[in-house]
């Protein structure tokens, strides 16, 4: 039986690839036609894999109904909690996670400092977006007409002389964390707050949330936080690849 699921799940990749006929189907499984045939028509009855006029077989339309089902209802939130829990014991830092909604970008979860300095940042808070590091790493993948778009509209406040000034500047900071893969708030929302961020993908590639870790220079400062770049881009991507479905969750343990 196990054997069969295989063979049959084994189709559903060849054909993400275009349409392919009995023949390239059983090649490919290395079967006979018959019992490639089989399968085929129990992933049609099931409406996995659809049969064309021309008699080749391409992906049908209820395996793309039920992958947006399943994008619907996962929630990035639950996903990422263990791991930025993890990250937090491991650094001991602010650890965030945010998503950009209806032009703003929120916190959707903190795992506060072990530390006695706290940030006064909360869940369901808007965060500064010209300047907030997760807010760059958002704002970055959206295409450039609505990069540009949202830059033009927004306002540029000088929470302190690294804020971002002005549209073209927040423009040429998001094109630069667009290269780079990662983005940083040094100073620039509270001069004694530093910050460093790394983006969560969806299956997509799109980036579907950015996570950061934050702490005051009395405690590290922005040099040392940045030693930390590597551990919080590995964690992004152990989230992205659980919220994607490429790798399986890991156990959690204490």
């Amino acid at each position: 039986m196990s054997q069969t699921v295989d063979r049959a799940l084994s189709i559903l990749p060849l054909l993400a690839e275009g349409p392919a006929d009995l023949g390239q189907v059983a090649d490919r499984l290395g079967v006979h036609k018959s019992t490639a045939l089989r399968l085929l028509r129990t992933l049609n009855e099931h409406g996995l894999v659809y049969r064309q006029s021309d008699q080749r077989y391409r992906l049908g339309a209820r395996l793309f109904a039920l992958a947006q089902e399943a994008m619907e209802n996962l929630d990035i939130r639950e996903i990422a909690h263990p791991h930025l829990v993890r990250l937090n014991e491991t650094c001991g830092h602010t650890v965030h996670l945010a998503v950009y909604e209806e032009d703003e970008v929120l916190y959707i979860d903190k795992v506060d400092s072990r530390y006695p300095v706290r940030m006064y940042s909360r869940i369901g808070k808007p965060v500064a977006i010209t300047v907030a590091a997760v807010a760059k790493l958002l704002l970055a993948d959206l295409p450039e007409a609505e990069r540009r778009a949202v830059a033009d509209k927004l306002d540029y406040p000088m929470y302190t002389p690294r804020s971002t000034p002005n549209a073209p500047a927040f423009l040429r900071e998001l094109e630069k964390v667009r290269a780079q893969g990662w983005a940083t708030d040094l100073g620039g929302h509270e001069e004694s707050i530093n910050c460093v961020a790394a983006p969560v993908r969806g299956a997509d590639g799109r980036v579907a949330a950015a996570m950061s870790v934050s702490a005051p220079n009395v405690v590290v400062t922005a040099d040392e936080l940045l030693t930390l770049l590597p551990l919080v881009r590995r964690t992004a991507d152990a989230i992205s690849g659980e919220y994607s479905g490429r790798t399986p969750a890991k156990e959690v343990t204490s």
